[in-house]
């Protein structure tokens, strides 16, 4: 089987950001726009602080419609995943979802992805938004010699995601699907408010929640009822502003910052997605050799590792600051103006967290640094060494 994939286009005109479904409502609710990876999305609706303090506490309510949703089906579609992908897809169950990497030759990452197996021979795909296109072109490639089908679903589906520990309550009032025994990284097909949709428990917040894969005409109809039924709940809308530092706090890694083609699933602490022995094609998949050399060397001798980082001071670190480790003399403590230090690393993500109520970063530092409580390490925040604490992620885990 072939296919030739769409390029999606949302009907906008070609250098203008795309508008999701339900572009109309985030703005009648005034939240502030911004453009990101090419999609004209909320990214708060008031304070940011207080919708993060929501979804930890009660529930928020996220548009998610720039994620890419790209379905791959027909006989081999198993084997046609298990040979593009790091992960053992022909062993997830259909009803089910898997946490997976889809990587170069060299072992470096193009995408991380959730995959949902919809059926036996039928597969949902979720890419990045900013690498929906290149996860489809790699999908194409990969797919010769496969008896199985890509399909570029990205027009097919809005995705709207309830999570907190309010969520369930709020969702059980408009669905009919039996969500107490829906296990995390599972999905069924249900409706919500009387719309088809595809209810997953899944989410990128460190809390429990649910994902809604509905039809674009249906996305408004959803989000209002959604709304209705969190009144009491205490359920606000979310922009992608505290879905940062949610997942931030949560240890989860973001592409373009932990994850990159410059690294490996195993620099990244993630060397668990990657499956060596497979159920089919005889374990091989694209990548594999490379991945096999990042396994031996994060097992003997790890150049970097990420960590966790806290201050101890207020200032925040921001992507690409470097990380410094006193070397000794009279300034050499790592503070202030500390001037004999030398760079062990670099922040990948960093902002305040609201939870704890002090700045944290993700960073990969020398393999030698990287052990929880280490003394002795700053981040360079513009010429000036401020003291950090080096601790184990994830910064934050809801109680089960």
């Amino acid at each position: 089987m072939t296919s030739t994939p769409t390029h999606a286009d949302g009907g906008a005109p070609q250098g203008e950001p795309r508008r999701t479904a339900l572009d109309a409502v985030h703005r009648a609710l005034g939240a502030t726009m911004t453009d990101f990876a090419g999609w004209d999305m909320p990214l708060r609706y008031g304070s940011e602080r207080d919708e993060h303090h929501a979804v930890r506490d009660r529930a928020g309510l996220f548009d998610l419609s720039h994620m890419g949703e790209i379905t791959v089906s027909g006989p081999q579609a198993a084997e046609l995943l298990d040979y593009a992908l790091v992960g053992n897809l022909a062993a997830v169950r259909p009803g089910r979802a898997r946490y997976t990497m889809i990587c170069d030759e060299r072992g470096g990452i193009l995408d991380d992805l959730i995959v949902y197996r919809l059926a036996d021979d039928a597969y949902m795909v979720v890419a990045n938004a900013a690498n929906a296109q290149v996860v489809l072109d790699a999908l194409v490639e990969r797919q010769a010699g496969f008896d199985a089908a890509v399909r570029d679903d990205r027009e097919a589906y809005a995705l709207l995601a309830v999570q907190g520990p309010e969520a369930a309550g709020v969702l059980k009032s408009v669905t009919d699907a039996d969500l107490d025994g829906l296990r995390y990284y599972a999905g069924l097909p249900g409706t919500v408010a009387g719309r088809e949709a595809l209810i997953a428990r899944t989410g990128y917040t460190g809390e429990d929640g649910f994902e809604l894969f509905v039809a674009p005409a249906d996305a408004v109809a959803v989000w209002e009822a959604l709304t209705a039924a969190g009144e009491g709940a205490g359920l606000v809308p979310c922009g992608l502003s505290c879905r940062d530092t949610l997942r931030l706090e949560a240890g989860m890694p973001l592409y373009g910052h932990e994850l990159s083609r410059d690294t490996t699933p195993f620099d990244a602490g993630l060397g668990r997605t990657v499956k060596f022995e497979k159920t089919s094609n005889e374990g091989r998949f694209v990548g594999r050799e490379a991945l096999e050399a990042a396994a031996e060397r994060a097992a003997t001798a790890p150049p970097r590792k990420l960590v966790g980082l806290v201050a101890e001071g207020r200032r925040v670190p921001r992507a690409g600051y470097p990380v410094v480790a006193a070397t000794g003399g009279a300034d050499g403590d790592a503070t202030g103006g500390a001037t004999d230090a030398r760079v062990v690393g670099e922040v990948t993500s960093g902002a305040p967290s609201p939870t704890l109520g002090k700045p944290v970063a993700m960073a990969y530092v020398d393999a030698a640094y990287a052990e929880p409580g280490t003394a002795g390490v700053a981040v360079d925040i513009r010429g000036s060494h401020e003291p950090y604490e080096v601790v184990a992620l994830p910064f934050y885990q809801r109680a089960k």
